[in-house]
């Protein structure tokens, strides 16, 4: 799969393609659906699929700083899609001048001028465009006037109640993986590289590897029990994260920490690849570091039971 980033990178070999928009994130079942339309019109008319997204998102542009949370960062959205028969990404930065680009420039220009395409398939209420103008009836129009088609694709339902990034957000701030994983259609989990730190983690007698979600507001928030893969490695190790700003040590930005039971090595510049199983508790603040270590020890412990538990009833 090839990533394109920006306008200035299309090249005239992407002109002719079967083309989405959206932002995709989580890429679950519902996303699914629609990829697999778009798939079989690629196949039908012997064209490249492409999909086209946004980073930051749109609604991440427009919060500021109440920024929603997020369920996959771009490396996650990516690493997702590759495992898919998508040939294209076109990721477009979202900024002021983006946000002010003309519904008619994205359909005369960017569709059908730079990417010439024959086909788009939408999701329901799709919209585009400064002040979001651009609808289906418009896409409609501007198909009938250059020649490709277009066509929507309806909602997927789970237990009655669709299948959104929003719901699967709501369900996993619930706890509820069993849930969020029938939406996703896949594990929850969380991709970043491991950081150089306070080393507070030492201090409190259970070395963590952090991880920055950087402006990323993630979907948890407290203590979880994990799997993580460290990529390269066959092995998949069980350990405990935490994912908040560290109330105790004064902690300034959002932070994902992990600890793994039973690791000996070198994690810093290493990709993890984060698996929440089970929610613990949430983050809170405790009166100095030794209430706070005897807290993390009681967790550790309490999460090594709980695997050691589900490792028996195998």
């Amino acid at each position: 799969m090839e990533v394109i980033h920006g306008t200035y990178s299309i090249q005239p070999r992407h002109k002719g393609c079967v083309l989405t928009v959206g932002n995709f994130d989580g890429v679950h079942h519902g996303h699914r659906k629609l990829l697999d339309h778009l798939f079989a019109k690629a196949q039908e008319l012997d064209v490249p699929s492409m999909l086209l997204t946004f980073e930051p998102q749109p609604r991440e542009f427009f919060a500021g700083t109440k920024v929603p949370a997020r369920l996959t960062r771009f490396r996650e959205k990516i690493t997702l899609l590759r495992q898919t028969a998508l040939d294209r990404v076109l990721c477009l930065p979202f900024n002021d001048r983006t946000r002010n680009i003309s519904a008619e420039w994205i359909v005369d220009v960017l569709f059908h001028e730079l990417l010439g395409i024959k086909y788009i398939v939408v999701g329901d209420d799709f919209h585009f465009g400064r002040d979001q103008l651009g609808d289906y009836e418009m896409l409609q129009a501007a198909g009938d006037r250059h020649g490709f088609g277009v066509s929507h694709v309806g909602t997927l339902e789970f237990d009655h109640q669709r299948i959104s990034s929003s719901r699967i957000r709501k369900v996993l701030g619930e706890g509820n993986f069993e849930l969020a994983e029938k939406l996703l259609g896949r594990p929850y989990f969380i991709m970043g590289r491991v950081v150089y730190g306070r080393q507070l983690g030492r201090q409190l007698g259970s070395p963590t590897a952090n991880i920055r979600l950087q402006r990323y507001r993630a979907a948890l928030e407290g203590v979880y029990a994990v799997r993580v893969q460290v990529r390269g490695s066959e092995q998949q190790y069980t350990g405990i994260a935490n994912i908040g700003i560290r109330p105790t040590v004064d902690g300034k930005e959002p932070l994902l920490e992990v600890h793994l039971f039973d690791f000996e090595g070198n994690l810093y510049g290493q990709l993890l690849t984060v698996q929440f199983v089970k929610k613990i508790r949430d983050e809170r603040t405790f009166d100095g570091l030794e209430p706070l270590k005897a807290q993390i020890h009681a967790d550790i412990e309490e999460v090594r039971e709980m695997f050691a538990e589900a490792e028996d009833v195998r």
